[in-house]
């Protein structure tokens, strides 16, 4: 059914959400603005997310994927973009997509969610559970990619990056996830541990900065 969605699929701009809300997997209003301006807009979303979150207009625009699944979008003019999703460790999914020769990777909320507090097994548990869906995304060369820091782990908040930069790794790579934060990205560059990647980690400085890959 999923493969029959996709099938022409006459995309112009392809949005992937993965927004959650802790009042029941809402997805933002934000992300239908680009159609509401008038851009050929189409949504692909985790599949958690409800469809009533969904403006009416826009229902024949969006198909909806969970994990552990791949899909060929095709506009009918040659254009295609490959999407393959992976469990997150929380709620949603992770998106790699490839489209023009480049591969782009979207963590969402799959990240080594270890917290200062839990019972060690828990966080082992936990840590496990990350490394199984990092090993799915092993040998792939990703050109850009967006991956978690989160401040609220407190000394563990680079685990999750840490792991992703050594076992799979990418190009470019914009932090995420760090809550208005923004000189956790220096904390994390300043590390040790990222010494070996540090130059591929972009510094985001202000909400709205703009970047050419």
């Amino acid at each position: 059914a999923l493969e029959r969605q996709l099938k022409n699929f006459p995309f112009k701009w392809v949005v992937l959400a993965l927004d959650n809300d802790d009042k029941g997997r809402q997805a933002s209003q934000n992300i239908f603005r680009l159609a509401h301006s008038g851009q050929e807009a189409y949504y692909v979303l985790s599949d958690d997310i409800g469809r009533e979150q969904v403006p009416e207009r826009l229902q024949e625009r969006t198909v909806f994927i969970g994990p552990g699944q791949k899909a060929e979008l095709e506009n009918g003019a040659g254009r295609r973009l490959e999407i393959e999703t992976y469990k997150s460790t929380d709620k949603g999914v992770a998106f790699l997509v490839t489209a023009e020769g480049r591969t782009i990777y979207h963590a969402g909320d799959l990240n080594n969610w270890v917290w200062e507090g839990e019972p060690e097994a828990d966080n082992r548990r936990m840590s496990e559970r990350f490394h199984r869906e990092l090993g799915k995304l092993a040998g792939r060369h990703i050109d850009v990619a967006f991956m978690l820091i989160d401040p609220r782990q407190g000394n563990s908040f680079h685990l999750g990056m840490d792991d992703f930069m050594r076992r799979v790794g990418a190009d470019v790579v914009f932090p995420m996830h760090f809550w208005g934060d923004f000189q956790a990205v220096g904390r994390f560059k300043a590390l040790p541990a990222a010494e070996g990647y540090k130059d591929k980690i972009q510094e985001i400085r202000y909400e709205g900065q703009c970047f050419t890959v």
